[in-house]
Parts: C-alpha cells; structure tokens; sequence
C-alpha cells in the first residue's frame, strides 16, 4: 500500500499536500482501491468557500458513489480539469496527476490536525 510521508491525510481517505498557501487534495491509494475502477467525477465549483469536513466532491466507480470532504478550510482555488475526461487517473495515479482540488488555506494550522502516514497507516490497518 502506497502512503507517501510527506502527505497529511484524513479518516475519510482523503490527502492534502500543502504548497505555500494552497492544499491540494485528492483520494488515497486505498480509497481508489476501495472503489475499484473510477468511472466519474464531480469536482467542487471554483471559487468556493468551503469547511473542512464539509462534502465538496464526488466520485463515482462501478461498484458506488462516494462524497469527497475538503479536509480544511478555505476557497477552492483550482480543479482538475483532466479528470472529466479521464477519471481513471484517480486509479492510476492517486497521488500525482489524480488530484481533484486545490484550496487557498484559511487556517493553515488545521493541516497538522490531520493524520500522519503511519498514524493514517495505523487507521485502514496497513
């Protein structure tokens, strides 16, 4: 199972890679796993405010559709356009080309109270 260290990562299989004052975020390897093959996304509207915790996104796979939450707080900033039509890269490449959103931070702090690797790790039982 693949879990990057320099990730934080949320109970619900999301993960957030920080980049000065933008999370981008995306579904973990396990989540995509979980989900088997990916056929849709439905990607949160530019220039929202959104909370974390909050479902912002949705991804749907052959087998469910599931809501994606931003886990922090802020404006999304960006999408991935090249999910629409190529949803398979959230399978193929969860953590490099699969993001789905970025957010401008509004609280920068609420990024450490997010999971480690191992403790995410330690919570799918890895």
């Amino acid at each position: 199972m693949n879990i990057p260290a320099n990730l934080k990562y949320t109970k619900s299989h999301e993960w957030v890679r920080v980049e000065g004052d933008v999370a981008v975020v995306g579904i973990t390897d396990h989540a995509q796993q979980e989900l088997t093959d990916i056929v849709h996304v439905e990607p949160p509207k530019l220039d929202t405010d959104i909370s974390a915790g909050q479902p912002c996104a949705v991804v749907e796979s052959v087998k469910a559709a599931s809501d994606i939450y931003s886990p922090v707080s802020g404006e999304i900033v960006a999408i991935n356009e090249q999910l629409t039509s190529q949803p398979e890269l959230l399978n193929r490449d969860p953590y490099g080309q699969g993001w789905i959103f970025k957010v401008k931070l509004r609280d920068p702090a609420e990024v450490e109270e997010l999971l480690s690797a191992s403790d995410y790790a330690a919570h799918i039982g890895a």
